[in-house]
């Protein structure tokens, strides 16, 4: 199938309705049935503003995260129209991918 691969980069401490904004994207994606959706917790990485933000053992408010679909090309529409329903202003990265499974 052809779609996309949709990345989403925030930092743990960014929250959405009250719940980290990466956990929010999983959940607003389950929402409308997309296939699936993965959160990954970066230890460190730097923003378009040059900041670091880094995961230390005492405080993990910073750490950046990473939420990522593979997606067809009619749910990535439905997925960002959503988030401007929100209004939500977030960093992605949108690839053109070919996606399946292997196996019968």
């Amino acid at each position: 199938m052809q779609g996309f691969q949709l990345s989403f980069f925030t930092e743990q401490s960014r929250k959405h309705h009250g719940l980290p904004l990466g956990e929010w994207l999983l959940q607003e994606a389950r929402a409308l049935g997309l296939g699936g959706a993965t959160l990954m917790a970066a230890s460190e990485g730097f923003g378009h503003h040059g900041t670091l933000h880094s995961a230390h053992f005492f405080e993990l408010a910073d750490q950046p995260v990473e939420v990522t679909l593979a997606v067809s090309a009619a749910d990535a529409e439905r997925f960002f129209a959503r988030l401007a329903d929100e209004k939500l202003q977030i960093f992605y990265v949108k690839t053109p991918i070919e996606f399946g499974m292997t196996g019968s």
